[in-house]
């Protein structure tokens, strides 16, 4: 496959994860609906994995990646005599790292948010992470009988489970997605100055 074409591709996949994750972290600040006060939501949340890593971060390099997939192959785009086009393959090699470091960096934050569990009501009124001193082996998702143990918001666990997990896999796609576009790229940025010397 032309890496113009693969580009494409990748672009137009990364624009649903992107729109996916930034409504999942979302979705994380109003458990079951409810709104809540700052000091009662899950830390990990305000990192903004969702919206600013696999988000915003994402969404760049999508749009350099149709633009990149519109202009053909690699031999035919980059063979070309006007200048720009390895700067733009180059620009799209950067913002495909940008987009890597996005989708891990939500990738990472999922999973603490996973390991680390929710900020939670155990019942006397007072918001703690019951979970964060939890081992992997003793770790509240393979016991779902401890869910109990929060009482406010309801049903706290199974939505943060949900979604983090709904972001990791989001992140970690994207970070693959990315890694493949900068082999791509870079592919391109040599295929094309190969090309451009032997003429």
């Amino acid at each position: 496959m032309c890496t113009g074409k693969c580009s494409k591709c990748i672009g137009i996949t990364l624009f649903p994860l992107a729109a996916c994750a930034i409504v999942s972290n979302i979705l994380l600040y109003f458990p079951n609906g409810q709104v809540l006060q700052p000091s009662e939501i899950t830390d990990l949340v305000w990192f903004f994995h969702g919206i600013l890593g696999a988000g915003i971060l994402v969404i760049l390099p999508a749009f350099m990646m149709l633009g990149a997939g519109g202009a053909g192959c690699c031999a035919n785009r980059c063979g070309r005599p006007w200048a720009g086009a390895e700067s733009s393959m180059l620009l799209s090699v950067i913002l495909a790292v940008l987009g890597f470091a996005g989708g891990a960096y939500c990738a990472v934050i999922s999973s603490l948010g996973l390991i680390g569990g929710p900020l939670c009501d155990t019942g006397d009124g007072e918001y703690l992470y019951p979970f964060r001193n939890d081992t992997l082996e003793d770790n509240y998702l393979f016991n779902q009988t401890a869910w109990s143990i929060c009482k406010e918001p309801e049903n706290i666990i199974l939505w943060n489970t949900v979604l983090f997990s709904i972001l990791l896999a989001v992140g970690v796609i994207e970070a693959i997605l990315c890694f493949i576009q900068v082999i791509s790229g870079l592919t391109g940025f040599i295929c094309g100055t190969y090309m451009r010397k032997r003429k």
